[in-house]
């Protein structure tokens, strides 16, 4: 609709005839796409983008739709503004009713609540696993970020070699498949096909956060080789290609470059010669449009060294081509995802330049974002915008200082993680479900308030308060947060159970209560350090120098496990500490 309806001269003419023409940015406004979206799915049975919505002055749907050809869209405006002018009540009166309805409907249903059985849960995800390519349904196939890391959880906690097989086939198949840039690092948006081969080729900053951690997790849980390769080059693509000049990430790396989408990355035989045509599978007949290849990796090459200098030869090539645009805009909620990811990675594979490239972005949402005490939702070259945070935004930016307490035991940053989430607390809670709206409560008001439980391209707002509560909870030893946690679990209890694959995040969450979490202080020891910072135990909190609520009274030179901060005995013995938070790699 972009190129066929909003650069059509005649559409403009019959929008400004009759109409206030409004363009939403989902991304920075996800509240006003939540709740028009849900308009969308109320009339017509199903939702989608890109989203069409017919307002009353008073913001009131009373017609809707997704995508509409030229033609149908202009006989829209033309009978829409004639149905306007002339039953204007019966108008207001369809879409005050609608908005009525709307907001008599809740996605929490305290009624519906079950105990949230994970092992079930996992069996009924894994019902959906594709045995062949990896990942869940059918194309187009995303990353399944949030679903691969509740099932890594899942096998440190309980073994199950099931979920753990899931985890190793999907991340294989995506790794070598055209999805990820076998030149550059980093994750497309998705496959067009269930074989991970050909991507829609916009690169996110979220899905490449997220998916650093799970390749991490890979390695930290198995020992993986190409688990860490993979979080290296996706972490170096994430500094590289997103980090913005003032220090935050960018949101994207558009999928066209002049107009034709995946011009820059794709490939011919002449273009790459006969041995990368080889390794990266560029063929005649092609695997994209005009007999062009997108580059596979379909096994590790026999020559280390000659692959790397082919890959960097190939890489310099492309870079002379035209590049894609990037969108620069910083939103909190996807830095916040970048922090915990670089940091974390930074800690476990020695990169202090990425711990700092995560310091760094978190400083800029401290000076940037935070505006009388609140947070906002993005900025572009260091100028916060109008917008308000959101749920989500809240939530993943505490769990990614909170992340850069563990790493940095700066105090600073369990104290800016206290703050986000007293207002998640204070602004957000829903007392009637035990859950969280997705706008504070002194937010604008919208036609209604929106809630939405469901895990998306990004975990749910529910659940990733849910995931900064319990992390919180742990390090300070507050109830509050740990039984707040709880009862958001509580309420994505319904989803969680019967359609797990919509809420990795939550049941990621609930692998980290089931699991205690964790929390471990280490004082004094930087071996020790060095065995508990590869604990595989779900949610594991990790502590090990500054000022933090986890070093009370704790005597220099030896470790602590707790569990609900009833702890064990502090040991100085490496092995023993391995054995107790379930550290499996060792170097």
């Amino acid at each position: 609709m972009a190129h066929e309806s909003f650069e059509s001269p005649e559409i403009a003419r019959l929008v400004n005839d009759g109409w206030v023409a409004i363009k939403v940015d989902r991304e920075e406004r996800p509240d006003v796409d939540a709740v028009y979206m849900d308009a969308v799915t109320a009339t017509t049975g199903q939702g989608g983008w890109p989203m069409t919505c017919f307002l009353t002055p008073d913001g009131h749907p009373f017609f809707a739709g997704t995508y509409f050809p030229p033609a149908q869209l202009g006989q829209l405006l033309v009978r829409g503004a004639e149905v306007w002018r002339t039953q204007r009540e019966a108008v207001e009166k369809q879409g005050a009713e609608l908005v009525t309805a709307l907001a008599g409907t809740s996605a929490y249903d305290p009624a519906q609540n079950v105990e949230i059985d994970l092992s079930a849960a996992v069996s009924l995800l894994l019902r959906q696993l594709d045995p062949e390519n990896g990942g869940f349904g059918r194309a187009p196939k995303f990353p399944p970020s949030m679903c691969l890391e509740w099932l890594l959880r899942h096998h440190a906690r309980t073994g199950s070699p099931e979920a753990l097989k899931a985890v190793e086939l999907t991340c294989e198949r995506m790794a070598r498949g055209g999805v990820y840039d076998q030149l550059a690092g980093g994750f497309a948006r998705y496959s067009v096909d269930p074989y991970w081969v050909v991507p829609h080729f916009e690169k996110m900053l979220y899905d490449n956060a997220l998916l650093a951690r799970v390749y991490l997790h890979l390695w930290r849980q198995t020992g993986s080789g190409l688990g860490r390769r993979i979080a290296e080059e996706t972490c170096a693509f994430l500094v590289r290609d997103l980090q913005t000049a003032d220090g935050g990430f960018a949101s994207a790396l558009d999928a066209d470059t002049e107009g034709e989408e995946g011009k820059t990355y794709v490939w011919t035989p002449d273009e790459v010669g006969p041995y990368a045509a080889e390794v990266f599978h560029v063929t005649t007949g092609g695997t994209f449009e005009h007999g062009t290849s997108v580059l596979q990796l379909p096994r590790d090459p026999a020559d280390p060294s000659r692959f790397a200098e082919e890959r960097e030869r190939l890489l310099l090539k492309r870079l002379q081509r035209p590049q894609p645009a990037c969108d620069d805009k910083v939103v909190a909620a996807w830095n916040g995802l970048a922090i915990s990811a670089l940091a974390e990675c930074g800690v476990l594979l020695d990169r202090p330049d990425w711990v700092a490239a995560a310091v760094r972005a978190a400083e800029l949402l401290e000076r940037v974002h935070v505006v009388g005490g609140r947070l906002r939702r993005t900025s572009r070259d260091g100028v916060v915008g109008a917008n308000a945070g959101v749920l989500d935004d809240h939530a993943l930016v505490a769990d990614g200082y909170l992340t850069l307490h563990q790493v940095t035991g700066e105090r600073r940053w369990l104290d800016a993680a206290g703050r986000l989430v007293g207002d998640v607390l204070a602004h957000f809670a829903d007392p009637a479900t035990g859950s969280f709206f997705d706008t504070a409560d002194d937010a604008e008001v919208l036609m209604r308030r929106p809630q939405d439980p469901s895990d998306n391209a990004t975990p749910s707002g529910a659940a990733a308060a849910a995931g900064a509560l319990v992390t919180y909870g742990a390090v300070t030893g507050s109830t509050e947060h740990r039984e707040a946690a709880a009862a958001a679990l509580q309420a994505l209890s319904p989803l969680a159970s019967r359609q797990p694959r919509f809420a990795g995040h939550a049941l990621a969450v609930a692998e980290a209560l089931a699991a205690g979490p964790l929390e471990v202080a280490v004082v004094g020891r930087p071996d020790l350090l060095a065995v508990a910072r590869r604990a595989t135990s779900p949610g594991a909190v990790v502590v090990g120098g500054g000022d933090s609520p986890l070093f009370a009274d704790r005597p220099a030179g030896a470790a602590y496990v707790c569990r609900g901060f009833v702890c064990e005995a502090p040991t100085t013995d490496p092995e023993t500490l391995a054995h107790q938070v379930d550290a499996r790699v060792t170097a």
